[in-house]
């Protein structure tokens, strides 16, 4: 048995809905398919999620909202029109886009959730007829009706744990189920959505829930890649790796699959494979608990930008019993979430993605930091960014950090801070921005060295 999720690029266009058909007709084991809404069909065009976007600013903002409806509803009937279906389920599509200008504005945090979900929400739709129409048992099944009971946290649901008993029932179908991403229907039913990308949670939480063989996840590439390809040219593909790895590489910028997707499958042991929709016979890139063969000490290598760090320094700061909780105490405050904390005896530094610090909180930091805490000297570095070298079989291997460190130095590239968690699943290295690529490059030729970087 397994669970489906197909992203917008895989169902942007009539021509790709077709693959998509081939792709459930060749497997019978497919039975739950996870939709998102449709993506661009080239790099001008808009997605579906962000037309909805302007159609909820325009009628929040009071203006006219017809050409924006219009505009959406027309994107479905381009693919309803290209796959010969009946204009009924058109009609079923138009009814949902126009009557989301008649919602409550005022006292309705889930307005926003609600206007975006609809794009998963009549993709799915969709694609049931279209399947039906194509002989296939399919029948289109809506969150609630699944059981996907979240929190009430618009833009940030959290599927409730008694959701999973519910979702287990759903093994017993006959059909074809085509479930919409992205969102869930709280206690109050209410349309809530999880953070954005989030038609991978959904397609993570229904492979969990019915205890699916596999969680296939189709997009537009073939698997994830030891670097990115446009730093690295040719990178090496990546056959099998682990939870853990995918969560280092997802956090440090691989954006393939978005990262709270791996959480459910992650704990339900569900093994999830990365394919190709316009390339279905390549085996992908398979996420596993635990890999089968050793290989490399690193599998893949991957940067991120927009980063700071409050460096802070005091005389006999170790022996100063506390003074790590007070410093996390007045970032708690200041609600400012923190990513890594190097420190030394007698200093700190506190490294945080860019847009947790504006000008305000900047000022109350070093404030309090001066004040509160005495410290004698505290400073913010900009521009930074984080280069992580993932594998968890570096741990078995003597010498990947000095020849990483080595690559670097080679290359002219100065270590900013280096840290490594105790389980050496990853090394992390900050360093300038602007060696960022240059950096990425030298450490996949130091770990890589087959291929031309």
């Amino acid at each position: 048995m397994k669970v489906v999720k197909f992203g917008g690029s895989s169902l942007a266009s009539a021509e790709q809905l077709k693959k998509v058909l081939d792709i459930i007709k060749s497997d019978e084991e497919r039975r739950f398919v996870i939709v998102s809404a449709p993506g661009k069909r080239h790099s001008d065009d808009i997605k579906v999620t962000d037309a909805l976007i302007r159609y909820y600013r325009a009628y929040t903002s009071d203006q006219d909202v017809t050409e924006r409806q219009n505009w959406i509803i027309q994107r479905y009937k381009t693919i309803v029109d290209e796959l010969n279906l009946d204009y009924s389920i058109l009609e079923k599509i138009s009814e949902s886009i126009t009557k989301l200008a008649t919602l409550p504005i005022e006292g309705n945090p889930f307005l926003y959730d609600t206007f975006l979900a609809a794009g998963e929400d009549n993709n799915a739709k969709l694609i049931a007829a279209f399947f039906r129409k194509n002989g296939l048992s399919a029948r289109y099944l809506h969150p609630r009706e699944a059981g996907i009971i979240v929190s009430s946290e618009p833009g940030n649901a959290r599927i409730l744990p008694s959701s999973y008993d519910k979702l287990e029932e759903l093994r017993n179908e006959d059909d074809i189920l085509v479930i919409p991403g992205f969102f869930g229907v709280t206690a109050n039913n209410q349309i809530c959505t999880f953070s954005r990308g989030g038609s991978d949670i959904t397609g993570s939480i229904l492979a969990a829930g019915v205890k699916a063989d596999l969680y296939e996840n189709f997009t537009d590439v073939d698997g994830i890649f030891a670097a990115h390809p446009g730093v690295v040219r040719k990178p090496d593909s990546i056959t099998e790796l682990t939870y853990r790895e995918m969560r280092e590489l997802a956090y440090a910028g691989f954006t393939v699959l978005h990262d709270e997707a791996l959480i459910p499958a992650y704990r339900g042991k569900i093994p999830l494979v990365i394919k190709n929709t316009n390339n279905p016979q390549h085996p992908g890139t398979k996420i596993v608990l635990k890999r089968r063969s050793n290989g490399l000490p690193v599998v893949g290598i991957a940067g991120d930008d927009d980063f700071v760090s409050i460096n802070l320094s005091k005389y006999l700061m170790n022996r100063e019993v506390g003074f790590g909780r007070k410093v996390m105490q007045i970032l708690e405050e200041l609600n400012i979430r923190w990513e890594h904390i190097p420190t030394g005896i007698d200093d700190m530094s506190i490294v945080l993605r860019e847009r947790e610090l504006t000008p305000i909180k900047e000022e109350e930091i070093v404030s309090q930091l001066t004040r509160k805490l005495e410290v004698d000297h505290v400073d913010i570095e900009r521009d930074l960014s984080i280069i992580m070298l993932v594998g968890e079989n570096m741990k078995s291997h003597i010498g990947v950090t000095a020849t990483a460190t080595k690559a670097l130095s080679d290359s002219n590239i100065n270590l900013e801070m280096i840290s490594q968690g105790s389980s050496e699943v990853s090394v992390m290295f900050v360093i300038k921005t602007e060696n960022e690529k240059k950096a990425v490059r030298a450490l996949y030729r130091a770990f890589f060295p087959r291929e031309d970087s």
